[in-house]
């Protein structure tokens, strides 16, 4: 069994500007070479906008670039949300699972060069189906295959399984906008 390193919490000081460093909390183009599996948070966190607590992808496991992606949420009773959903029962909520599949998808429409950078905001969601809870200590693993792409526009079909059972499934529209600075 793998462990996820967690991200730290702690502010750290800033680096100065300048030079080719990258800094925290910016999105940077990530080449195609940066594609070797697994890939870590600190790559995901290159191509996602979403920062702790709402980035709910902790490793990518496999990606076939403009077609598929596999990642992977460990899910851990430390999480936010357990200690309101529900106290004595913790189940993670339907509607993160879902933003982990789309996290996960996100990923997979910005490792196209040409999409690279791009914020990804959901259009729509279709035909969702939550199979069964997402308890602590499960291993989430999401799916994602891109059904189209048109200019910034895309859908995805995303489904989410634990020990190897279906959990989740939806179809995601999103649009990718440039980042306002």
């Amino acid at each position: 069994m793998d462990f996820i390193r967690g991200v730290s919490c702690r502010r750290s000081t800033r680096p100065k500007i300048g030079g080719n460093r990258r800094l925290p909390g910016i999105l940077h183009p990530v080449q195609a070479d940066d594609l070797t599996m697994p890939m870590n948070i600190e790559r995901i966190l290159a191509y996602l906008p979403h920062r702790y607590p709402m980035l709910l992808v902790d490793r990518i496991l496999e990606i076939e670039p403009g077609k598929s992606i596999k990642g992977l949420k460990c899910v851990t009773f430390n999480e936010q949300f357990f200690q309101g959903h529900y106290p004595g029962m913790p189940v993670m909520p339907g509607v993160l699972i879902i933003e982990a599949m789309a996290q996960v998808g996100a990923v997979l429409l910005l490792s196209d060069p040409k999409l690279g950078g791009l914020v990804p905001l959901i259009g729509s969601i279709d035909n969702v189906k939550l199979r069964r809870p997402v308890i602590p200590g499960d291993r989430l693993v999401s799916v994602a295959e891109i059904a189209w792409i048109k200019g910034v526009i895309g859908k995805v079909i995303v489904s989410a399984t634990v020990d190897d059972q279906r959990v989740a499934e939806a179809e995601i529209i999103c649009k990718l906008v440039p980042r306002e600075e």
